[in-house]
């Protein structure tokens, strides 16, 4: 049997010292995550983090630096993630635009309140990926390729 980890991609979003997160439904209950998901078929890693955000949000979301690559293992479910983070910003609004099946919202936190609602995160990344942006942490897209 071969071992595969999910790859995931994430937007790490920053508005005026605000960072865009989710609520959404899972098995352990509402949880917060930033605009997330899986890479699909075909797609670049660039295309995901773009159309994830849209779809769980409603916001339009340009990448302009990749965060970082986080490898996390679940425990529970015994799932691995690598999950690529990209920081950027959004270019447009969908107001009306219905959100992904199983979010509730998306709205803007401060710092202060996501390291406060730690445990109601979908996962430890979700800080650990605000806090490598407040950080300083930026990569160059270019060190991605993706031949299609």
């Amino acid at each position: 049997m071969v071992w595969k980890p999910n790859v995931t991609v994430a937007a790490v979003v920053e508005h005026e010292g605000r960072f865009l997160l989710v609520e959404e439904r899972t098995r352990q209950g509402r949880r917060f995550n930033q605009p997330a998901g899986h890479l699909e078929p075909h797609e670049s890693l660039m295309e995901a983090v773009t159309r994830e955000t849209l779809e769980e949000t409603a916001y339009h979301f340009e990448p302009r630096w990749l965060l970082g690559i986080y490898r996390w293992h679940y425990a529970e479910t015994g799932t691995t993630y690598l999950r690529f983070a990209f920081c950027g910003a959004v270019v447009g609004h969908e107001p009306e635009r219905p959100l992904d099946k199983g979010i509730i919202r998306a709205a803007w936190f401060a710092p202060e309140e996501i390291r406060a609602s730690q445990d109601r995160h979908r996962s430890p990344l979700v800080l650990r990926c605000v806090e490598d942006y407040l950080a300083g942490r930026r990569y160059p897209l270019g060190v991605l390729t993706h031949l299609g």
